[in-house]
């Protein structure tokens, strides 16, 4: 598995990606439904907010990086924020958020794609990572632990309006 910069030669492997979502996650899909329905406009959308180009209002630079597998199907999606000087990143959403497509799940995926992307937060100058995960949802929890995730506390969140797991990630190196 590798984990590759969007781009545009993806196309095929996104709609796959994205109909799973539909399919069998339907509450997350909306997320990606933007990439089903202008795939130029969103790549490019995600090369601009890697950039710092054009950001949406309440956005930070943040770097997007689909997760393949040896076939080229994107089988997951890792996102990593430059930084967090908002309340809600610094509360809520915190730097790295990610999905894995609901058919790949339980395979170990989200810890493989998780472990690729802290090097890559560590070349944004991330020394310490915090990442956030629904306080029920263990899963996502367990791969936040297995790649050094402290658990620093519980909070309500506002936005989500969720009790939420709050982890921070040394990678130092």
């Amino acid at each position: 598995m590798e984990l590759v910069v969007p781009a545009l030669n993806h196309q095929a492997a996104f709609t796959r990606f994205y109909d799973d979502f539909a399919q069998f996650d339907p509450d997350n899909a909306d997320y990606y439904r933007p990439g089903k329905d202008d795939f130029p406009t969103y790549v490019t959308r995600l090369s601009d907010e890697a950039l710092g180009k054009n950001l949406r209002k309440g956005y930070v630079p943040c770097s997007h990086f689909w997760l393949l597998d040896a076939e080229q199907q994107i089988i997951g999606a890792i996102r990593i924020r430059h930084h967090i000087n908002t309340p809600f990143l610094s509360q809520e959403a915190g730097h790295i958020g990610y999905d894995i497509a609901p058919s790949y799940r339980g395979r170990g995926c989200g810890k493989q794609m998780l472990a690729l992307a802290l090097p890559k937060a560590r070349e944004l100058g991330i020394t310490r990572a915090l990442i956030t995960a629904n306080e029920d949802n263990m899963a996502s929890r367990k791969v936040i632990e297995a790649n050094g995730g402290t658990l620093e506390n519980i909070i309500n969140g506002e936005v989500f309006n969720e009790s939420l797991a709050r982890y921070w990630v040394d990678i130092n190196g």
